[in-house]
């Protein structure tokens, strides 16, 4: 089977420096995959090396089943790449620089380049020296989406956009999805990323350190309670199905799963107060970048 993204054991080192460790993923065809970490975690590094601007120091990488090294230039017209630190054609307006950047990539398409212009609201009358950081962006974002390749991969799309532009964005990246192309989005924000993506993987110093499905994340909920009186015994069929943490009065319960069987042992405890909440992306990454960990 060939996957739009297969990585084997990738490395990239520059003399002491470890940019990237041993990363093994794949990505399914039709996915939308998040890579999420701090900056130097490796994100970029990691795309990097699927365009075969970087040369691995050991393993391998490949998109639609070619090798991102040695056949990067057929790579590429595989690929709609947007750059996390975009640079234009600074003399050029945003209509000029989508006619040119269309003509250049082989899959590339004006008029579909203008409709996401259309729909980011975008100005392209106005020369690229004139725009704002959240106007370049968007020029940048007409010109990769508009690009009608198999592989989507977009590094900080939303970067320097208003609220309403990152969800015409998202809007965007579920039409990818939903026209069979395979997208890797690479954020710091995590609910984009929750919202948009399948799947995510975290990136802590070079180590790819979790894989995580989005939606099995959703039937996750972490439970908080005060308890005016003693905890006792967790029953056998709670701890089947909950990580119990009980410190003095305070109790936190985290749950997979149907909420029914824990919901009916919570109503026998002496409850002072309670809080129920979807556990969420971010208790699973605070889990691997927050202070103290190893």
């Amino acid at each position: 089977m060939t996957y739009p993204v297969e990585i084997s054991g990738l490395t990239k080192r520059y003399a002491a420096l470890t940019a990237l460790a041993d990363c093994r993923l794949t990505v399914e065809r039709g996915e939308v995959f998040g890579l999420l970490g701090p900056n130097g975690a490796g994100k970029s590094t990691l795309i990097r090396l699927l365009m075969g601007f970087l040369r691995p120091t050991s393993g391998e990488a490949r998109i639609e089943g070619l090798d991102c090294r040695h056949d990067s230039l057929a790579v590429r017209s595989r690929v709609a790449y947007l750059p996390g630190d975009v640079r234009l054609f600074r003399t050029m307006t945003g209509a000029g620089v989508l006619d040119f950047l269309s003509r250049l990539h082989p899959r590339g398409n004006l008029q579909r380049a203008i409709g996401v212009a259309r729909r980011l609201d975008l100005d392209l009358s106005r020369r690229v020296t004139a725009s704002s950081s959240g106007m370049r962006q968007k020029v940048a974002l007409a010109a990769t989406l508009a690009v009608d390749a198999p592989v989507v991969i977009l590094d900080e799309p939303t970067t320097h956009l208003d609220p309403t532009a990152r969800r015409e964005v998202l809007a965007l990246v579920r039409e990818a999805k939903q026209a069979g192309k395979t997208v890797v989005f690479s954020s710091h924000v995590m609910s984009e990323v929750e919202d948009a993506c399948d799947r995510v993987a975290i990136l802590r110093a070079g180590h790819l350190v979790h894989t995580q499905a989005i939606g099995s994340l959703r039937r996750q909920h972490r439970i908080r309670a005060r308890l005016s009186g003693p905890l006792g015994e967790v029953p056998e069929r709670v701890r089947e199905h909950a990580q119990v943490v009980s410190a003095d009065e305070l109790l936190e319960v985290i749950v997979s799963g149907e909420l029914c069987e824990l919901l009916g042992w919570l109503a026998t405890l002496p409850l002072a107060d309670l809080q129920i909440e979807p556990l969420g992306l971010k208790a699973v990454y605070d889990q691997y970048h927050s202070n103290g960990v190893e």
